[in-house]
């Protein structure tokens, strides 16, 4: 898809007159910011943050059995949770590389509702669809809900104001209404807070974004755009598909183990991961805290003691710590443990930084 061809979510109107600067995301024309990734970025760590994340993606699995299929394909063991949970899980190749990372809400033992990743539906409701037993149908959603990330300490009371739920376990969804229109809340997110994530109607979703808008606002909070996002997320280090998570980069060097069922009799990967598991992995995920001043971005070479050990995945600016943070998965062959000193190669300079164990910054989210 090219630039040009963008797809739109259902409010990008409404981006725009809020003063939205785009780019470009996993074919989608995403609000990069508003007030500044910075801002964005404190207000969901001090007050409260709304995201737009419609173009992640919608599917359903419905049909006899449709939890335990769901689960013979997933990593993930569903039969930890309920319904009226969700749960983390991947979707993985034979050969253990990641087809995608997505959410799974177990609605009932005969209906799964999944939100991958935007890139990643297609990918991921073809390879469900190949192995559907008969009477189990897998449908793509994408533009039928709307989903928005309320987020940070205040992000309670925004919902509250607004007569939604709010006291769900992490990881808990409520179906409910709002103005009269259904929406899903769960209390999950991606930034490390406590918050929800909020499934409206597509068609449903301009007025409770406004709705929304001005509540965030009454509580001290900010609209906030994918740079702060992913600034979030990599203060957490929580992986992002296509950076720590691949076809080429498994659960395990990822260090997303806790995501697999291992008991479970079968899920699809699980030979190559259990093999790669005992074997223990070529490279592991680690994360780089800056030294001296200077911009740790993805694609970075890593050297200690001037041999090669390792690349950036994923790397930012922490607005929390101030200082330069990224995601790196380094050669296990080297031994390199947190607390040890290293080298980026910025741009033809080396920066002096340190191995740690994520988070960078301790979550608020249970």
């Amino acid at each position: 898809m090219t630039e040009t061809n963008l797809l739109q979510g259902p409010i990008h109107a409404v981006h725009a007159e809020l003063g939205a600067t785009f780019a470009p995301f996993g074919g989608w024309e995403m609000p990069v910011s508003y007030a500044g990734t910075v801002a964005e970025h404190r207000a969901v760590r001090t007050t409260v943050g709304l995201f737009d994340v419609s173009h992640l993606g919608k599917a359903t699995v419905r049909g006899p059995g449709a939890a335990a299929f769901v689960n013979s394909a997933l990593t993930n063991d569903l039969t930890r949770i309920r319904p009226g949970k969700a749960q983390y899980t991947l979707c993985c190749t034979p050969e253990g590389g990641v087809i995608d990372d997505l959410i799974a809400y177990y609605v009932s033992d005969d209906e799964i509702f999944l939100v991958p990743n935007a890139a990643n539906t297609a990918a991921v409701v073809a390879e469900l669809r190949k192995t559907a037993p008969e009477g189990v149908a897998v449908a793509a959603e994408h533009r039928d809900y709307a989903v928005f990330a309320v987020q940070g300490p205040r992000s309670a009371e925004v919902l509250t104001a607004l007569g939604l739920p709010t006291d769900l376990e992490y990881m808990a969804y409520a179906d409910a209404e709002w103005d009269g229109r259904p929406v899903r809340v769960c209390r999950t997110g991606y930034t490390g807070e406590h918050g929800y994530e909020l499934l409206p109607r597509w068609d449903d979703a301009e007025p409770l974004f406004r709705a929304l808008v001005e509540q965030v606002r009454a509580a001290e909070g900010q609209v906030a755009g994918l740079g702060a996002r992913d600034t979030l997320r990599t203060e957490m280090g929580y992986p992002l598909h296509g950076h720590e998570l691949s076809l080429e980069i498994s659960p395990v060097q990822a260090r997303c183990g806790w995501a697999i069922g291992w008991k479970k009799p079968d899920f699809w990967g699980k030979a190559a991961l259990e093999q790669e598991k005992s074997a223990g992995p070529r490279r592991i995920l680690l994360g780089i805290k800056a030294l001296d001043r200077g911009v740790l971005r993805q694609g970075q070479k890593v050297s200690h003691a001037g041999v090669p050990v390792g690349e950036t995945t994923s790397g930012t600016f922490s607005p929390t710590l101030e200082l330069g943070i990224a995601l790196a998965l380094f050669d296990t062959s080297a031994g390199i443990e947190p607390g040890t000193e290293v080298e980026v190669d910025v741009r033809g300079r080396l920066l002096r930084c340190e191995v740690v164990r994520p988070p960078f910054v301790q979550p608020s989210t249970k």
